[in-house]
């Protein structure tokens, strides 16, 4: 796998150095020169750092140096001067005419003869993705090989992990569940994909200069989906991910020579601040310059000070960074041909390559998860709330989609596409939850610890009773039984980590948005049949009941790595577990009786006289 890739890589090269040396003489300076100034970057780079930010920086870093015993002071000092400088003075929506609003999308007619199908537009045609081995990145590539056949190369940014190569990643990419139909039926359309090594992280995304004239010269699509999803990352590190990843890759499609469309994969949930969110770009809450200017000079201890005041209302540093990742790429892209695709919460896939395929525990996932093995019973949710929740397959084939509108219809806006459920096929979470249920004692995990039952509540005392007694108390208990048994312990710390995913996902499962998606229903409606049957993006045929059965097949598959042949004993163990969890409930019924009437005289006596009218009753019954 990793010879062919590395042949295909050189024999592109190759071709496309032939095919520069052999363009017209005539036009080969004025081509040379333009090409030198895109492929060298000639872009200038400015950190935007305003005068009174710079002016607080130099404050604060000069505060923290100066003496150790000031430390604290300077610190907070700094961070009253920073928010102060970089603060804006209002967030009101940008300008109509540059956040995203949509002119009218024309309804496909089958006259139009000027209509393009969207696997004829990707014939020929090589793609750069960010993000490729990512959860989103897999389905990605999965589907623009199989359903664009004729795609020239898909390359793909891979960061060198854990002292593997990224030929050595991309293969184990490739043998992925996920590929598996690919490999069985067409395997030489695994060969178009090529490992490009580099880091979001690092300068120039850490891409050789070889690499970079290699995509400059051939790349016309790019898939932006790389970010760190991580709601309690570092401030630092989210901004250099999820801004300084998005800025760097701009200035790099500002040098290609053939772009015509970036599609850049942000969240519906950047704009969290607000109830209603359309499919526009709103004022950010500071400079994007400024805050990548303030994670450069300040030291991070002072910025984990700042962090909170800093992303405000927003929940955490992903949304916060998202939201200002936007109206980064509105200033930084220039002409460049991009539209924003923002989606709700991303579960497993609907039915491509294969229904229920999921590769995390991120979001709900982990939670049904942890519901099917028994080990999580209540949380803070609004039962009535709407879960905005899409799965992968939707997301990547509105984003193909998209990349096509984008390049086949020249437009100056900044389109934005809103990607949820909540609108056109709402689910809200206590039906989520209903099936989910139901599906976890259809198909019930192996080494289940106990029956699967819950409660959403939005009582905090009540719900914090409930954990306790419901998930720490038995996790002690479980925990003393496995040391003194000689067995490691662990289901407490399951428990934590099942209470830190908790309490992230509690911000959105007691909230609810609006999510407008005009553009996307509007982009609908520009497909043709065919294309809306390749390229699935209409929620409004999801049905929640079988997909959430699919979902729960699918973590247990590709998860737990557990077989459909297991199932019958692992029901056969849940009918136990049913049994046990009942006659617990009736002896904890019992002995809290047996406790109370213990404690009372007057429930003694009203319990005797109650059985003494029950006996006299049915005493009469053989004279009714």
């Amino acid at each position: 796998m990793s010879n062919a890739v590395a042949n295909n890589k050189a024999e592109t090269e190759a071709a496309t150095n032939s095919s520069l040396k052999q363009s017209s003489p005539n036009s080969q300076p004025a081509n040379s020169s333009h090409d030198a100034k895109l492929l060298n970057g000639s872009l200038a780079r400015t950190n935007g750092l305003t005068h009174a930010a710079s002016s607080a920086v130099s404050a604060a870093t000069s505060g923290v140096t100066s003496s150790s015993t000031a430390s604290a002071a300077a610190a907070a000092v700094a961070a009253s001067n920073l928010l102060s400088a970089v603060a804006p003075s209002n967030a009101l929506p940008l300008p109509p005419s540059s956040n995203g609003l949509q002119m009218p999308y024309e309804r496909y007619r089958a006259d139009d003869t000027s209509y393009v199908p969207i696997g004829q537009f990707y014939a020929g045609r090589s793609v750069f993705i960010t993000g490729g081995t990512g959860f989103m990145g897999k389905v990605l590539v999965e589907k623009l090989l199989r359903s664009c056949p004729d795609i020239r190369n898909i390359y793909l940014l891979i960061r060198p992990k854990r002292g593997q190569e990224v030929s050595a990643r991309l293969t184990e990419l490739l043998n992925a569940p996920l590929f598996e139909s690919l490999r069985r039926e067409k395997p030489k359309e695994l060969s178009k994909v090529i490992p490009i090594s580099g880091d979001i992280t690092s300068e120039e995304l850490g891409i050789s200069e070889k690499d970079q004239n290699l995509l400059c010269r051939n790349v016309s699509v790019v898939f932006h989906s790389a970010a760190t999803v991580k709601f309690d990352e570092k401030l630092k590190l989210s901004v250099t991910i999820n801004m300084l990843g998005t800025k760097r890759l701009v200035e790099l499609c500002h040098r290609m020579l053939s772009l015509d469309a970036l599609i850049h994969v942000s969240t519906a949930y950047c704009n969290c601040d607000r109830t209603d969110v359309s499919e526009v770009i709103y004022a950010p809450p500071y400079n994007p310059d400024d805050i990548i200017s303030l994670i450069n000079w300040l030291p991070e201890d002072i910025l984990d000070q700042l962090t909170p005041r800093l992303i405000g209302k927003r929940p955490n540093t992903y949304t916060f960074t998202k939201a200002l990742a936007e109206h980064m790429l509105l200033k930084e892209a220039g002409n460049l041909p991009v539209a924003i695709v923002r989606p709700s919460i991303v579960t497993a896939s609907l039915n491509e390559p294969f229904a229920g395929w999921v590769d995390n525990f991120n979001g709900p996932t982990g939670l049904v998860s942890a519901l099917a093995k028994g080990m999580f019973r209540t949380m803070m949710c609004e039962k009535n709330y709407v879960a905005d929740m899409v799965p992968v397959d939707i997301v990547i084939n509105l984003m193909i989609a998209a990349a096509w509108r984008t390049a086949t219809r020249k437009s100056n806006n900044l389109l934005i596409y809103n990607c949820c459920t909540g609108q056109r096929n709402p689910i809200v979470w206590s039906e989520f939850v209903k099936h989910a249920m139901t599906s976890v004692r259809k198909h019930p995990l192996e080494g289940c610890l106990w029956y699967p039952t819950g409660d959403l509540r939005m009582n905090r005392p009540m719900n914090t009773l409930n954990c306790i007694v419901k998930h720490f108390l038995p996790a002690y208990i479980l925990d003393g039984v496995a040391r003194i048994m000689g067995k490691k312990p662990f289901v407490v710390s399951v428990q934590n980590k099942i209470a830190k995913a908790v309490e992230c996902l509690e911000y959105f499962a007691t909230r609810q948005w609006r999510f407008k998606d005009d553009n996307v229903h509007a982009l609908l409606n520009t497909l043709s049949p065919k294309d809306r049957e390749v390229f699935v993006f209409d929620v409004r045929h999801i049905n929640w009941d079988k997909y959430v059965e699919r979902y729960v097949l699918g973590f247990r598959e590709f998860l737990f790595k557990q077989r459909p042949e297991s199932l019958p004993a692992s029901r056969k163990r849940m009918l136990r577990l049913y049994y046990l969890h009942q006659l617990t409930k009736l002896v904890a019924v019992l002995l809290t009786w047996r406790f109370l009437m213990s404690r009372s005289k007057r429930l003694n006596d009203l319990w005797s006289a109650f059985l003494d009218n029950a006996l006299k009753l049915a005493r009469l019954i053989p004279f009714l």
